[in-house]
This record gives C-alpha cells, structure tokens and sequence, in this order.
C-alpha cells in the first residue's frame, strides 16, 4: 500500500500547487485533492508532472455555499450531472483515476425514500461516465456529528445503496475517523465492507488530527484492511494539529505497519 497525502487538508500553509512538492518531500507517494478549481487545473497537472506525484484522486463539487454534496439532493440531478461532466473532464486533464461523490445534506423536508432513489440514479449515471474514461466512483458515509444532516451516514447505508445500484464501478470510499465514530468495531466494519472498498482514508479521533492523537488501533486496523486483500492507496486526511510538516513524526511507523 502506498501513502498519499490528502493537500487539501494537508498542508495549508503553502499554496495548493506548492503542497504537491511539499508532500513529495514529505516522504508521500501521492497527493488527493477535494474540490480543485476548474482554473488550477492546467498549474496542478503541470505540478504533478514536475514533481512525480500522481493526483490520485478529487471529489465531484459539493455545491455552492454551505452545501456537502449534490447526490442524494432531489430537483438538483441535472446540477449533479453538470459536476460530473466537469469533474471527468479535471480528471482526464490530471489523469486521475478515483473520484468521490458526496450524498450531501437534503432539505428537512424532503423524503428519504426518495433521497435515496435520486442519489442510486446519480451514483448510475457517474459510474457511466467515468467509467468511459477509466476512472472509478466511490461515495463515502460521513459521520453525523461532522455534518449534521448528511444523509449517508453508516457502513450500513452506503453497501446497501452499492447493492441497489449493482454497478461495477462503484465503489466505497472508507474513512477510519467516519467509520469508528459510526461503527461499533472498526475493524469489524473493515472486513465487512472488503469487497467494496476501493478507497482509504484515515485520521485519529477525536479531534480529526494526526495518528497517535487520539483513540483509533491503527495496528490493528491496517491489519484488518490488509486481511481484506486491499492493497491501493491510504489517504492522510486529517487536520494537522500544527504546522504539517512538524506533526509527520507517525509516518515512519506507518510505513512500517504497510510494509
């Protein structure tokens, strides 16, 4: 498994076309990005040519404002689409072969059932359309706590949509800091989603900061994903509890728990 840097999060001091050189020396293999602008998309692809450091993967635009996502939003397909048009253009631009899409946070009004319904059609439509350019899909549960109303919040939810929409590329984007807030046993709900995990992220909890600042078995759930034959890229994201490159004293004993 390789390491890589979400610069998103990772990072901030410096501007986001700087963070792919600042996460190379580092010591990642790569870099994610969450929401690139259209217009640094040209300066991101130059910069990962430059630098050796692969885009691995960006997110479908959440939406303007206070928005966490477009998928699961009823009267916003054709929104959702336009998004997904642009990102699978930023995506071949950057050669990048993962991207995520967020369910978002629908109206207090709306119905779950058909919530539900629109983000299946949505996740159909963007499997589609990055499939054509050989990128695969994944949407990830988000703890409730970090965003309140978000309408995927469970290991539970997120496989039971991936088995309605029955389609070969979607996949499961698994955070460890969303699914040990929401998941009884991490490790656990690693080997229970192994066949559709196609994406890793990880920060330590509480706090959302560095491993080794609060609560998660790292050891133990890096055992339990290497169990499931998962053997792609794991994502830093987290917020640094300082300056990033002063809090990367984890990453040696990390490597070695992926070695």
């Amino acid at each position: 498994m390789q390491l890589v840097a979400n610069i998103s999060m990772l990072f901030t001091e410096l501007p986001l076309v700087q963070r792919l050189s600042a996460a190379r020396d580092g010591g990642f293999d790569g870099v994610e990005i969450q929401f690139p602008d259209a217009d640094e998309t040209e300066a991101l692809r130059a910069a990962s040519v430059e630098t050796g450091m692969p885009v691995v993967l960006i997110n479908v635009p959440r939406g303007t404002g206070d928005a966490v996502g477009l998928a699961a939003l009823p009267d916003r397909q054709s929104d959702f689409r336009a998004a997904v048009a642009r990102t699978a253009q930023q995506a071949a631009a950057l050669s990048v072969r993962k991207v995520n899409i967020l369910a978002g946070r629908p109206p207090a009004d709306a119905d779950p059932a058909l919530c539900r319904q629109v983000l299946i059609s949505n996740l159909r439509h963007a499997a589609d359309v990055m499939g054509d350019i050989g990128v695969r899909v994944m949407v990830e549960p988000v703890n409730p706590g970090d965003v309140p109303g978000f309408f995927l919040t469970s290991l539970d939810a997120a496989l039971d949509v991936l088995d309605e929409a029955a389609h070969p590329n979607l996949f499961l984007q698994f955070d460890f800091y969303h699914m040990s807030i929401t998941e009884p046993d991490l490790c656990a709900a690693i080997a229970r989603a192994a066949p559709r995990i196609g994406h890793v992220q990880f920060a330590d909890t509480h706090g959302r900061h560095e491993p080794g600042s609060g609560d998660i078995d790292f050891t133990a759930a890096v055992r339990a994903l290497r169990q499931t034959g998962y053997d792609d890229v794991i994502s830093a994201e987290y917020r640094p509890a300082g300056d990033t490159k002063a809090g990367l004293e984890w990453m040696d004993g990390f490597r070695k728990m992926l070695s």
